[in-house]
Order: structure tokens, then C-alpha cells, then sequence
């Protein structure tokens, strides 16, 4: 949920606003009652680890690749004569 904060409390309070922004808040900055600007946390990369893809793909057939690799070849136009 976004959070409305005034200027003053921007300026007054901004230790606490960054900890509330890396903690995931989001705030919109007013001045004089009327919204002038948004602070939102920036993504953070999040990586899977290798046991969580394992776990994912666990149960997915085998890929012919004999089929795949014609099927791409039907999609993907790979002219092999030289440019130029």
C-alpha cells in the first residue's frame, strides 16, 4: 500500500523513509495537500537457486530433439549464404 508523507515529513523523517523503502514501502510526497512526486523501492534481482529449478522441471517429458530442432527449423529462417 502507498503511503501519503508531506514534504516536511520527507525531509524531517527521511532516515526512516529510506528504511520504509528498502523494506518494500512505497510513498507519495505532497506539498501543501496536493501529490507531487512517488517514491517507490526500486526490483531487486531475485535468483532461483539450482534446487528450486530441479524441483520445477521435475515432471517435464524429455525433449525430443530430433522434433524440436526441426520444428525451430520450420519457424527460423537460416540462410546460410554469406552477406556482402
Amino acid at each position: 500500500m502507498t503511503r501519503k508523507i508531506t514534504q516536511r515529513e520527507l525531509r524531517n523523517e527521511s532516515g526512516d523513509v529510506m528504511r520504509a523503502l528498502d523494506a518494500g514501502e512505497a510513498f507519495v510526497v505532497t506539498r501543501n495537500g496536493v501529490a507531487v512526486g512517488e517514491l517507490t523501492p526500486l526490483r531487486r534481482d531475485h535468483f532461483a537457486t539450482k534446487a528450486s529449478v530441479v524441483a520445477a522441471f521435475a515432471n517435464v517429458p524429455p525433449i525430443d530433439l530430433k522434433k524440436f530442432r526441426k520444428s525451430l527449423e520450420t519457424i527460423i529462417d537460416q540462410d546460410s549464404t554469406p552477406r556482402g
